[in-house]
């Protein structure tokens, strides 16, 4: 299956979640898209609760579900709790952290500017939006990139960024700095839920 590139509001209505985490994609209709959508939503079972949440979380950061199938195996291969690893590698994805530091908007767009070209980590181009960040990297936006009129916007709109990056806006250099805490992510997700879910 392809990635999603339609509306994002609709998918948030969907899901009833914010999958922007800015709340706007629910502020003027928060219930489900289609002509019966502002009726009451009906009552999940175990299995299509589990199987929500594990859409939520997939939608949120943009995978489709064959990589997002991977990153939870890889998850399950890691010391320490599992739902808790799925999270902390998504995190540490390139796209997500370029995201994080406020370089772009939005996930979507910040994958955009991984796949143009725009970004290096640790002094070398890398264009590959999954790309897993090790603490420490340094990640940066090219000498040539750095007039982005998308880039200069977003990073008006940024106001603070996590306390598990650190970002210099006058370079537009960046540090992964540690990984982050369960407490410092959306605590609208129920990541022992996916746990459930991929172990049926």
């Amino acid at each position: 299956m392809s990635r999603y590139t339609g509306p994002a509001y609709k998918k948030s209505r969907r899901l009833n979640f914010s999958t922007l985490e800015n709340g706007k994609d629910l502020a003027k209709r928060p219930f489900a898209p289609g002509v019966h959508g502002n009726e009451r939503r009906r009552k999940l079972s175990e299995y299509g609760s589990q199987l929500q949440e594990k859409q939520k979380v997939r939608i949120l950061y943009g995978l489709n579900e064959k990589q997002f199938r991977k990153v939870f195996e890889r998850a399950s291969k890691m010391k320490g709790i599992t739902g808790e690893n799925l999270l902390v590698l998504l995190e540490s994805r390139l796209d997500n952290l370029v995201y994080r530091m406020g370089l772009a908007t939005t996930r979507r767009g910040s994958r955009q500017l991984v796949n143009h070209g725009h970004i290096t980590v640790n002094g070398k181009k890398v264009d590959i939006p999954s790309y897993t960040c090790k603490v420490g990297d340094v990640i940066a936006v090219k000498e040539n990139s750095k007039s982005h009129p998308a880039i200069l916007a977003s990073l008006e709109a940024t106001t603070s960024t996590k306390a598990f990056v650190e970002f210099d806006k006058k370079t537009l250099t960046g540090t992964y700095v540690r990984k982050p805490d369960r407490s410092e992510l959306n605590s609208e997700i129920n990541e022992s839920m996916i746990v459930e879910f991929y172990n049926r």
